[in-house]
């Protein structure tokens, strides 16, 4: 039998969804962004000039979600698309000085909480964490 409360994509999900919400008063009402939104930017913050495809890539989020984001943060002059040289069909994706305004006063509140979080574990629960949840990525990729 199932037991949900135990399952651990549910409370992998459960995790998730808190985590998320427990930063997203900063920028849902300062800066108008969803929750995707705001992980297209701090991608872009990261890794300037990628494709919406690797954005989707590296976040794991679904390709339609992050083109519908990509699109939003554009009509809002957050992101920028510009031609790959090479290839004119290909587009890289970039903050605009509005995104990157907006990434550089939501990035110190992200790490704020992540530490509030990490600050429940002992520096070696975190290390064991750490490599646990390495653990369970590279199994799931399998």
């Amino acid at each position: 039998m199932l037991e949900l409360e135990h399952f651990l994509p549910y409370r992998l999900s459960v995790l998730s969804n808190q985590v998320s919400r427990s930063i997203a008063h900063t920028y849902e009402q300062r800066f108008d962004l969803g929750v995707t939104e705001w992980r297209v930017i701090a991608i872009l913050g990261r890794f300037p000039g990628i494709s919406a495809t690797e954005v989707a890539g590296k976040s794991a989020m679904d390709k339609v979600a992050v083109s519908r984001a990509v699109r939003r943060l554009e009509e809002a002059g957050r992101i920028e698309r510009r031609a790959n040289r090479n290839d004119r069909r290909a587009k890289h994706l970039y903050l605009s000085r509005d995104g990157q305004a907006v990434y550089e006063a939501i990035a110190p509140a992200a790490l704020a909480c992540e530490k509030r979080l990490l600050e429940a574990l002992s520096p070696k629960e975190r290390e064991q964490f750490d490599r646990l949840v390495h653990k369970l990525l590279v199994a799931s990729r399998e």
